[in-house]
């Protein structure tokens, strides 16, 4: 993906576009990706990077959500189950089946889940990870070598995926140039372009790294800016009220020591009626999460202590090592973008979970709601509203067998670079080249100087943040060490950017003060 390109193609200012996505997050990714396979020409703009806010900031999950089946919600967990299994089939590289173990402490809870998760196996329709078994107490304990085992009654292993967001966000990035796209990350809008007759007709957008401005036209613009929607609905109609309210969740990462296994836990009931994961993430555990609403949307929030404070103490309760302050490597904070409240209150269990589409008088389209996991079929849907609206010509959606970019099977999972699906041979081959491209960023960890080149050549990174937190994820599994790596890293950019000491000084700062949220004192 190279930037400067894209940009020469969206300064035309005499083409009109099929369509415009706003947001380079899961969804709006997604609606770029099934308009571009549908032949449609259609230009993307994130304000920041691809996957910066929400999307980069998730449970690592691809999953049908075996909380929504105990809510009762089953097309939700059906229609997730579903697009889990082509998720797995299109991007391999990424998405890996996970096992986990609930651990039970009742009699009744055994019987519970056993018959909750075969029915959950059952509403995957042929596109099981595997089937649900009950397992006795012993097994527990060999699963999970540091559960608590006083009062375990046993429990039962599911299946469900895990895969690496930010790095499908790329990935969907570059299939989507690949197909003729045009997305471009730090490029804000600023306004929306309304015809004579009133109507949505295009953009207008900024270039923050150069404050260049564009006028972009358009058939048609899909609002998928996530919890920032409503910001570009009032670009639209000042007059509207505000539709979606923030959830703030966080996740601890912790050595991989506090698992010790390849499982991952799920605790179905916590003491606020939550669900809590521990899941194997690159050699580290998270855990997570918590489900706060926030008054105001933000692109960097910061962890509550009562959300620290709640996680440690009810990871505590299971876990015979028991977590410190001083354990944690990086706690990170995302905010989801749920559809308004059905009635006034603080409970983010009163807020509707599932996708929304709204569409304004000046048909300005906006998809908000869903997660990962369903992020394809919010896209067809968007794309399809699009086309009901008469804004597009019919054409059918291709994205269910379609192989995402890095696309390939049985990846070798003790190979760090294995996230680089069919990339990973030029990476390598970079890796070899000489120059000290095969020196590591950080004594600790396998991340190379290639890959950090590779970042700024081959997937539009231009910041510290975009290379530590999204391309590379030290930033989110040990803070401090992205941290001690970011002078080293700034250099390399520098050299690729030809950036001189004042941006290596700026952004080595800049980043310091952004990674330190992500340090708990």
């Amino acid at each position: 993906m190279k930037r400067e390109e894209l940009i020469k193609k969206v300064s035309d200012e005499s083409k009109v576009w099929d369509m415009v996505v706003i947001g380079g997050g899961a969804t709006g990714l997604g609606v770029a990706l099934d308009a571009a396979l549908r032949g449609f020409s259609v230009a993307l703009f994130e304000m920041e990077d691809f996957a910066k806010c929400t999307s980069s900031r998730s449970t690592k999950l691809v999953h049908g959500g075996v909380r929504y089946l105990q809510k009762g919600d089953v097309q939700l967990v059906r229609e997730a189950l579903h697009e889990r299994g082509r998720l797995k089939q299109n991007a391999p590289h990424l998405v890996k089946d996970q096992s986990f173990v609930i651990p039970n402490y009742t009699h009744f809870d055994n019987l519970l889940y056993t018959c909750g998760l075969t029915f959950y196996d059952m509403l995957s329709w042929g596109l099981s990870l595997g089937r649900s078994l009950y397992i006795s107490k012993k097994r527990v304990a060999k699963c999970l070598p540091t559960i608590v085992t006083e009062g375990l009654k046993g429990g039962v292993i599911y299946h469900d995926g895990q895969f690496d967001d930010s790095r499908l966000a790329i990935n969907l990035a570059q299939s989507i140039v690949e197909e003729g796209g045009c997305p471009i990350n730090k490029m804000k809008v600023e306004g929306i372009i309304h015809n004579a007759s009133g109507k949505v007709a295009g953009v207008k957008i900024k270039d923050i790294t150069t404050d260049s401005e564009y006028s972009v036209k358009a058939k048609s613009v899909i609002n998928a800016a996530g919890v920032f929607v409503d910001d570009i609905i009032l670009m639209d109609v000042p007059s509207t009220h505000r539709m979606v309210k923030p959830s703030q969740g966080i996740h601890l990462v912790f050595d991989k020591s506090f698992l010790n296994t390849d499982y991952a836990i799920m605790i179905p009931k916590t003491s606020d009626g939550r669900v809590l994961f521990a899941v194997p993430w690159h050699d580290k555990v998270v855990v997570g999460t918590t489900d706060i609403v926030r008054e105001h949307a933000e692109t960097e929030p910061k962890p509550l202590e009562e959300e620290i404070d709640f996680i440690m103490s009810t990871a505590s309760l299971y876990m015979a090592k028991k977590p410190t302050r001083s354990d944690i490597l990086s706690v990170f904070a995302g905010q989801r973008p749920l559809a308004a409240p059905k009635k006034e209150g603080k409970s983010t269990k009163e807020i509707s979970r599932s996708h929304k589409i709204f569409v304004s008088d000046n048909n300005l389209i906006t998809i908000t709601g869903g997660k990962w996991t369903t992020y394809r079929k919010m896209a067809e849907d968007t794309v399809d509203k699009a086309i009901s609206m008469s804004l597009l010509p019919a054409k059918k959606c291709t994205t269910m067998n379609y192989r995402i970019h890095g696309y390939r099977p049985k990846p070798d999972l003790t190979n760090h670079l294995y996230v680089y699906g069919s990339d990973m041979p030029a990476i390598e081959k970079l890796i070899k080249s000489g120059n000290g491209m095969n020196e590591k960023i950080h004594p600790k960890y396998d991340y190379t100087v290639a890959e950090v080149v590779w970042a700024v050549r081959e997937e539009m990174a231009l910041t510290l943040d975009d290379v530590l937190g999204r391309r590379a994820r030290l930033l989110f599994i040990d803070a401090r060490a992205a941290i001690e790596a970011a002078p080293k890293v700034a250099q390399v950019m520098s050299k690729e950017l030809g950036k001189d000491q004042a941006w290596i000084d700026s952004q080595t700062e800049s980043f310091i003060k952004l990674a330190n949220n992500y340090i708990v004192k």
